[in-house]
């Protein structure tokens, strides 16, 4: 097996996409395989350029190939003294002056694409634009224009078709007038590349008709990947291992509400369906996914699945403890367990009291030496021990059945004395609380000496006003609650930069200031990230950036990116005007494939596949042994 280098070369290189496909592109004819090798790009992103040569491996190089007057109409400003328009001899020295078989140029499309308006499109901006296109053409083919590529390849949006018709035309053209053969064709990145995206795009084939004589073929189609296929291999968007790419970006908190209600599958028409009074949604309301509190001291039970263990899986914080039916009942394990005097204990632990184990024990020896602290109840029916004078250390106390009937116990505790009785002896320990001094008095409360502290009804009248102001009806019932009054507080609600009310113990959100206006619900604008669960159970999320990357196919997924810079957003511009790497190299393999065939000597080639320039109407089939 012999090897042949085939050298190629990218125009408006971005970060590499095309090179990168290229690079890995295969073709072989017989026993003769291509090695591709990429010379360089050109680009005026100098961010991009940084990129390119991490992906492409080679340096690529900063070039604005405006004219001047393109760069005026364009950036609405004359350039900078030291800028200088671009010539052959530039593009020659970016290459290292090496000749590229394969010319690969990704102009920029915004002029033609669908996001614009056509009314901007025709616009002064954009027109220059477009003529950059035409403008970077002439400088490559001017520069190796001794020694041409065998292959011009133009990729660009299907809309430059009808809206760039006239551009397409000039190119066209001009390619002619350098000996090309060309021909339009349009195809999907992702079927070329068995991609998890849908890319249409387009592609202009010009073939050196002197150097290259055989077809080209249309690179095989494959069917579309799953979105899932890929990303599922990947971390979940937020891990550090991940990088900085893989960071979930922020978005204002109307749109995380507004993706949770897009049906999978569908896009923002689902809204339509919704029905919104006033602003808010009126079947819906979003509410905290877990409990509040995410089961701590949770217990589960013993027939359910444990939720996921993690480093710090504490009854503190989580579900994770269990309700056990295989509890023992014996004095190892059981509460207030008594121990037999025979038997041996269980451990001795750091608990130790009988409310926590078996930790007590059946004493047979309570004749014989006794503490003084002895308490036996002895039965009413019973006779008691020998009085000792130590009277406390035994059986002391009698279980009296007898009801409080004597006169011994007129003087109880509370009692209240009858208005016509005498009152009970007058003692130190003068309180209702230790003998009759309470009396029930019958006159009623008449008269300014027992109007004291009265409350007035609210249609009622008020008593007389007099100088003693403690000696009237001074209160009123008034049914006129003031919610923001100190004293009342029902339902009060307290400002988030204001301290709290004291805490009672009866405080509730009904009859305290126990409510707060917390005012970290965010507003409609505010920009976080957050989860939202939707109606069909999923987290409808924005692909992270090297989620984008690895649709792409810029990376496989245990591979890591980094990209210059530290804006996502510049980092998704480059990304979503690159050509996607595997699709380029589907390309790279029939154009490196058709190199090899002019180069063995050959002039035609049998396949099934469709051609994209067909000089010839019979092919022959080259697949033998050299």
């Amino acid at each position: 097996m012999s090897t042949i280098e085939i050298r190629h070369a990218h125009f408006f290189c971005g970060i590499g996409g095309g090179a990168k496909g290229f690079n890995n592109g295969q073709a072989r004819v017989g026993q003769v395989k291509a090695k591709f090798r990429c010379i360089g790009g050109i680009d005026v992103d100098a961010g991009a350029v940084a990129d390119f040569g991490r992906i492409a491996g080679v340096p690529g190089t900063v070039l604005d190939l405006f004219t001047r007057e393109q760069y005026l109409a364009f950036h609405g400003r004359n350039p900078p003294a030291d800028w200088r328009e671009a010539m052959p001899a530039d593009v020659q020295a970016a290459f290292g002056n090496e000749r590229p078989h394969i010319l690969f140029l990704s102009a920029p499309c915004k002029g033609f694409s669908g996001l614009l308006s056509e009314e901007k499109s025709k616009s002064g901006k954009y027109q220059a634009l477009n003529q950059l296109t035409l403008r970077g053409l002439w400088l490559a083919l001017e520069a190796w224009k001794d020694d041409l590529p065998d292959f011009i390849l133009f990729e660009n949006v299907p809309r430059i078709q009808n809206r760039g018709r006239r551009l397409l035309d000039q190119i066209i053209q001009l390619l002619q007038a350098y000996g090309y053969a060309t021909s339009e064709t349009t195809h999907d990145c992702g079927h070329l590349g068995n991609l998890a995206q849908s890319r249409k795009r387009f592609l202009l084939v010009a073939r050196h008709q002197e150097k290259i004589p055989p077809f080209v073929y249309q690179p095989q189609k494959r069917s579309l990947r799953a979105v899932g296929q890929v990303l599922e291999k990947l971390p979940l968007p937020g891990v550090s291992s991940a990088g900085a790419m893989h960071r979930m970006p922020s978005l204002q908190w109307k749109t995380w509400v507004r993706l949770a209600f897009v049906k999978a599958g569908s896009d923002w028409r689902s809204l339509r369906d919704l029905r919104v009074a006033d602003g808010y949604l009126t079947d819906f309301s979003i509410v905290p996914e877990w409990a509040m509190h995410n089961g701590v001291l949770g217990v589960c039970p013993w027939s359910d699945a444990l939720g996921t263990v993690q480093g710090s899986s504490l009854p503190t914080n989580g579900r994770f403890s269990v309700a056990d039916p295989r509890i023992s009942q014996s004095a190892e394990y059981g509460q207030l367990g008594v121990r037999k005097w025979k038997q041996p204990t269980g451990t001795v632990t750091g608990q130790r009291s009988p409310g926590q184990g078996g930790f007590a024990v059946a004493d047979p020896r309570v004749q014989g030496e006794r503490f003084n602290h002895i308490y036996r109840i002895v039965g009413w029916d019973q006779s008691a021990p020998a009085v000792t004078s130590a009277n406390s250390g035994t059986a002391a106390a009698i279980a009296d059945p007898r009801p409080n009937e004597s006169a011994g116990y007129e003087s109880v505790k509370y009692r209240v004395t009858r208005m016509d009785e005498p009152a009970g002896a007058v003692i130190a320990a003068s309180g209702t609380g230790n003998g009759a001094y309470a009396v029930a008095d019958p006159r009623p409360a008449v008269g300014p000496l027992f109007s004291k502290y009265p409350v007035s009804k609210w249609e009622g009248h008020a008593g007389t006003v007099i100088g003693g102001d403690d000696t009237g009806a001074y209160a009123i019932a008034d049914p006129r609650i003031n919610l923001n009054r100190q004293g009342s507080g029902n339902y009060g609600v307290v400002p988030w930069m204001s301290p709290a009310r004291a805490v009672t113990g009866r405080a509730k959100p009904d009859n305290s200031y126990s409510n707060v206006a917390d005012p970290r619900l965010p507003v409609a604008a505010e920009r976080l990230v957050c989860v939202i669960r939707a109606l069909d159970g999923t987290w409808h999320r924005p692909f992270t950036t090297l989620e984008l990357a690895a649709l792409q196919g810029f990376i496989d997924t245990e591979e890591h990116l980094e990209l210059e810079g530290l804006s996502d957003s510049a980092w998704r511009e480059r990304i979503g005007n690159a050509v996607p790497p595997p699709a380029a190299a589907a390309i790279a393999g029939v154009v490196g494939r058709a190199l090899l065939i002019a180069w063995s000597g050959e002039t035609y080639e049998l396949g099934l596949e469709p051609v994209w320039v067909r000089p010839v109407a019979i092919a022959l089939s080259l697949a033998r042994v050299v």
